[in-house]
């Protein structure tokens, strides 16, 4: 880490030449002494691989991650290893399931041999009659509806994919647009419910760069979209987002109820404006370094050392709750986020740190909206202009104030 921070992140997240000019500038630097570095995360395992998760969640949430083992912490973080268990369980675990995720993928290969290929669709595989536009693409004739559906996102996904994370280099290689595809494919195959949406390819394709085994990255986005995926649920009467931004509004009318009827005003109390920045957890607001940065630091800080049991075993998880009177070694293992939560006795499932820092970005812009917004357009058009102004580090400790604001107020009352 005694190399420049700036030329570190430019050889680990290579950008075009012709798209330097046009992607948010990178504020994130690895730091000597605060940030995690691969000797650091390496003494934090004891002998038989168990991690001290309270350690890393410090040092997380005081520098981030470097990048040279991001992907390795994000599994961790997202609930695909319990930090409780060995070296030889995790390793147990991960064989089984890239076994479990080889077994799905030749499922859709029999159905779609495309996959898998190194190559990917950007055009129908089914015509309007329901038959495959090219029998090379598609083995099956006369699909059933499942196969159908699925059959009529690929292609989707497809053109999302090339719309991904154009600026890096690392998708001029059309063998790591495939990988992305895989993922994606095999996830909307298994998602009977919600499948794919637009935005999805923008949760995964961080975890695809950071992750080299494509098992690996799909068990990891599945995580990822347990925290995300009612986001993603839409309907012709309500968007996935709905319930969060049904928090958003709670929390900017306690805290401030001035900028709260303000935004009535303007029609805008559903606050639909912070749509894409909760879809897409403020992806085109930060560079691609920064974004993974905010993401670390948001997932250390709503960090619940129960989440891989909640995933794996959820009867098992249920017992294995924490009260408000736990001692301060067991709340440690939490992230600062999710502490102040169980210290007030609060179990709100649509309060992520993703809808308070929302609110932490409209309280700074608080004046500019209340004298310059006339409607819902101008509000959009000041909150783009926080891109490349926004600090992933000041932004989250921003939100965290405004949580306890918001506890504060809401337990007074209570």
């Amino acid at each position: 880490m005694k190399r420049s921070g700036t030329r570190e992140l430019s050889d680990f997240y290579p950008i075009r030449p012709e798209c330097q000019a046009d992607v948010p500038t990178t504020r994130f630097k690895p730091r000597y002494g605060k940030t995690l570095s691969e000797r650091r995360w390496q003494a934090s395992f004891d002998e038989e691989g168990r991690l001290d998760i309270a350690k890393v969640l410090r040092r997380i949430q005081r520098g981030g991650v470097h990048p040279s083992i991001k992907g390795v912490v994000m599994e961790f973080l997202l609930g695909c290893y319990d930090p409780n268990s060995t070296f030889d369980e995790r390793n147990e675990l991960k064989q089984r399931r890239r076994g479990q995720y080889d077994m799905w993928k030749a499922e859709c290969q029999k159905i779609a041999p495309v996959l898998g290929s190194g190559k990917f669709v950007t055009t129908p595989l089914l015509n309007e009659d329901g038959q495959p536009t090219d029998p090379s693409l598609v083995t099956v004739t006369n699909p059933d509806k499942k196969v159908a559906q699925w059959l009529m996102l690929l292609h989707q996904i497809g053109l999302d994919v090339v719309r991904t994370d154009r600026s890096l280099v690392f998708y001029e290689d059309e063998g790591n647009q495939a990988k992305l595809w895989d993922v994606l494919s095999i996830y909307a195959w298994l998602d009977n419910d919600i499948g794919y949406v637009q935005g999805m390819n923008d949760i995964c394709s961080p975890l695809v760069i950071l992750i080299e085994n494509e098992a690996d990255c799909y068990w990891c986005f599945d995580r990822a979209m347990r925290r995300m995926r009612e986001n993603f649920r839409c309907t012709a009467s309500s968007m996935g987002v709905q319930s969060q931004l049904g928090t958003l509004s709670q929390i900017i009318k306690t805290v401030d109820p001035k900028l709260h009827h303000h935004l009535e005003d303007l029609d805008g109390g559903e606050y639909l404006f912070a749509f894409r920045m909760l879809m897409v957890l403020f992806r085109r607001e930060f560079s691609f370094a920064d974004t993974l940065y905010l993401w670390e630091l948001m997932w250390g800080m709503e960090y619940n050392p129960n989440i891989f049991a909640r995933y794996e075993d959820p009867e098992r998880a249920k017992t294995k709750g924490v009260t408000p009177a736990a001692n301060d070694k067991v709340l440690k293992q939490y992230g600062k986020f999710e502490r102040k939560y169980l210290k007030a006795g609060h179990t709100e499932e649509n309060s992520a740190l993703a809808v308070f820092l929302v609110a932490s970005v409209l309280e700074t812009k608080n004046k500019r909206i209340l004298t310059e917004a006339k409607g819902v357009d101008d509000v959009v058009k000041i909150l783009g202009d926080i891109t490349s102004s926004l600090d992933a580090k000041k932004a989250c400790d921003e939100a965290l104030k405004l949580q306890k604001r918001y506890l504060l107020k809401t337990t007074k009352k209570a």
